[in-house]
């Protein structure tokens, strides 16, 4: 079989003979460098990957995929919902009432957003009924003057259901004696735990009980809404609120949650550029192999171009070496990597189960597993930016070797 002369040269080349030991060295650390740096990519941003996904999975099934807004308050409310129903994607719509306040007990006050709510209507929109460690949502019932808190709010303020928790609004009341803040009392009547800040600055009571602490009874301020997916919320929920007519406005859960989204793709972004250090360490690594072996074939360079291979074939050998060295260390690391990634959290939970310790806390963690996604979009853009970059870093050294002058490196052999 006939073969591209510098194709046959140059894979040759990868493969230094015994006298070549020390840059058999040179291109095994390359390869393995790159391997482990394409391994560690794909792991990595397969973990936040997974992240993400928790994040969403849970937090998107407490809070409201979009909320529809009137600005002077909606008293028909059940109208609007079947409206709103009949829109596309749109599966559920539950009253709602909020503010802002400071909730204090034992000597400990956080500030929250409080939200009225209907307990039937919110299982429609919202899973925090299944997120209840103590308690029921079916004790907020009207003029109860029940709240519910999250995990970390109720311990921050060291209450459990039964106690009582002064929650104080952002206005005051001028009375004869003075002006004094307006407060008033709750009974804790559950505890929820869902993750991340939904369970640091969420309380719930009863809508009837909210309307009347913001001198709007018998109104809603809007509604929330609840998506087939919560993807079909983006963009959609603002165009939902303008069909209702004036006064009503719309948001989805990019904008009340988009931060924290938003925080976790910067933290992945920033994580993946740190780690490509590694695969430029090995393409540097590549550079110094193909250097040392130009060096060293100065006369093998000579006698070829004396054969008649031009100054492009000569780079290509080089180019082909350096480049095999890359593709077969980023194919391994990719490989590798996929395994680890689609395997991760059963490989974890073996670990855990052989060394008997629990690597997330759940009451630290808001996950009790190291959660992983393998997306093959993310492998794909780590294995190109490999080879490009194993690609670029032949240029210099093949394009040195095709400058070799066959008189010169011949003169002294």
């Amino acid at each position: 079989m006939i073969k591209p002369v510098p194709l046959y040269i140059g894979l040759r080349y990868v493969a230094a003979r015994r006298r070549q030991q020390f840059i058999s060295f040179i291109n095994g650390f390359s390869l393995l460098g790159m391997a482990l740096g394409v391994l560690a990519l794909i792991v990595v941003t397969s973990v936040m990957n997974g992240f993400d996904r928790e994040l969403k999975t849970r937090i998107l099934s407490v809070v409201p995929h979009g909320f529809v807004v009137q600005e002077d308050g909606l008293q028909e409310w059940p109208a609007v919902a079947e409206q709103l129903k009949q829109q596309p994607h749109v599966q559920a719509a539950s009253p709602f009432v909020r503010g802002f306040a400071l909730l204090g007990a034992n000597n400990q006050s956080q500030g929250v957003e409080f939200q009225g709510v209907d307990p039937k209507a919110l299982r429609e929109v919202s899973a925090v009924g299944e997120h209840m460690m103590m308690g029921s949502l079916d004790a907020l019932e009207s003029r109860s003057y029940n709240i519910v808190l999250g995990r970390i709010l109720a311990r921050q303020l060291g209450v459990i259901p039964g106690d009582s928790v002064i929650l104080t609004l952002p206005e005051v009341v001028i009375t004869p004696a003075g002006i004094f803040p307006r407060t008033k009392r709750f009974t804790v009547a559950g505890v929820f735990s869902v993750g991340a800040q939904v369970d640091q600055n969420m309380a719930l009571m009863h809508l009837d009980d909210a309307a009347r602490l913001l001198r709007m009874p018998g109104k809603v301020q809007g509604l929330q809404l609840k998506f087939d997916d919560m993807n079909n919320a983006l963009g959609r929920v603002e165009g939902y609120a303008s069909a209702l007519g004036d006064g009503f406005s719309g948001e989805d859960w990019s904008h009340s949650q988009g931060s924290l989204f938003q925080a976790v793709k910067m933290e992945k972004t920033v994580v993946t550029l740190m780690l490509m250090i590694i695969v430029a360490v090995a393409a540097f690594n590549i550079v110094s192999a193909l250097v040392l072996m130009v060096a060293d074939k100065r006369s093998d360079i000579a006698v070829l171009r004396t054969l008649g291979l031009t100054s492009r074939q000569i780079m290509t050998v080089f180019v082909v070496q350096g480049s095999a060295i890359g593709i077969i260390g980023a194919l391994v690391g990719g490989l590798l990597g996929t395994l680890i990634a689609l395997n991760l959290t059963d490989l974890v939970s073996w670990i855990e189960q052989i060394v008997g310790a629990q690597i997330f806390d759940p009451r630290v963690f808001f996950v009790s597993f190291l959660p992983s996604e393998f997306r093959t979009g993310d492998a794909v853009m780590v294995l190109s930016a490999a080879i490009i970059m194993s690609l670029l870093a032949t240029l210099f050294p093949a394009w040195r070797a095709a400058q070799i002058e066959p008189a010169e490196a011949l003169r002294y052999e």
